[in-house]
């Protein structure tokens, strides 16, 4: 009898222990819980720590609480201005009502699909309306702003917060790029052209420009010289004709000498002239007479008083 109890008693702490281990689980920080019986949702756990389920009864779900991300794959868009457009883009997202997603789409896997066919519509939409500079460069972050209220408001319909919505590329496609490269290129070659074209013309203006401005001031400097040397000239002829109504014996000695430099310097020039000749009567008279001309007599001295 005592080992009949005491194997009841046995079997009943097992169960027991069963009972317990199959009804308590455990909830930690990064997952939030739902307790479902017989599918239904009885309860949903958001904070962590140790709870209780009625066993072999209900089951626990768990779903992750963290911020999930949303990979898209690339997609061919077509701005308002009707350029294709490849446009690569990302989401995150996180579970905010655990009782909805899991009532919607089951499961995280479930949840992605449902948000990538929310976040390609509103991409299409928003993008349609947009220019292709826009999308590249002046309106990105509106844009992308707009992208996300737009998938945010369907997102709410299945428990679901969206955090951000980025487009990390946005790009023509292979063979428009390549066009559009080679129109640029001949854009900006014919802009060189005509640059080069302009500057070659203002070059041409300028050298003219300095051309004569060159010879007038070559004109001006060579009249300035002329009426200096004239000026000159008149200087030394009017101290030369003062000289010579001075001394007129000096002045035809000075330039007797004058005409002695220049007309007996070395070289291949040669003089026939007679030796009599008026051209060296200095050399024969110191006063200069003329050759075989009798010096003057001297004046008698005076009388004696």
């Amino acid at each position: 009898m005592k080992n009949g109890l005491f194997g009841i008693a046995i079997a009943v702490a097992v169960g027991a222990a069963i009972a317990a281990g199959t009804s308590a689980f455990v909830v930690d920080p990064t997952r939030q819980a739902l307790v479902l019986q017989f599918g239904q949702v009885k309860r949903a756990i958001t904070e962590s720590g140790l709870y209780f389920k009625v066993p072999f009864i209900q089951n626990v779900e768990y779903l992750d609480r963290r911020i999930l991300d949303l990979d898209m794959e690339s997609q061919e868009v077509i701005a308002s201005d009707q350029k294709r457009l490849i446009v690569d883009a990302f989401a995150r997202y996180r579970i905010a009502d655990p009782v909805q997603f899991y009532q919607t789409v089951r499961t995280v896997q479930g949840g992605a699909q449902r948000l990538n066919t929310f976040t390609s519509s509103a991409l299409r939409a928003v993008l349609a309306d947009a220019t292709f500079s826009s999308v590249v460069r002046d309106d990105r972050a509106q844009l992308m702003d707009k992208i996300k209220e737009a998938v945010d408001i369907q997102a709410k319909t299945i428990g679901v917060d969206i955090i951000d919505v980025r487009i990390r590329r946005a790009d023509l496609p292979a063979q428009n790029s390549q066009a559009i490269f080679q129109r640029m290129k001949t854009e900006r070659q014919r802009e060189a052209t005509e640059l080069r074209a302009r500057g070659a013309e203002e070059s041409q203006r300028i050298r003219s420009k300095s051309d004569a401005d060159k010879e007038i001031i070559l004109a001006e400097a060579r009249r300035d010289s002329e009426r200096l040397r004239g000026e000159g000239d008149a200087q030394r002829n009017r101290v030369f004709a003062e000289a010579f109504g001075r001394d007129p014996e000096f002045f035809a000695f000075y330039r007797s000498m004058q005409a002695y430099e220049q007309g007996l310097k070395a070289g291949d020039t040669r003089l026939v002239i007679s030796p009599n000749s008026d051209f060296f009567r200095y050399f024969a008279d110191p006063k200069g007479r003329p050759v075989g001309t009798a010096p003057a007599p001297a004046a008698a001295p005076a009388a004696a008083q």
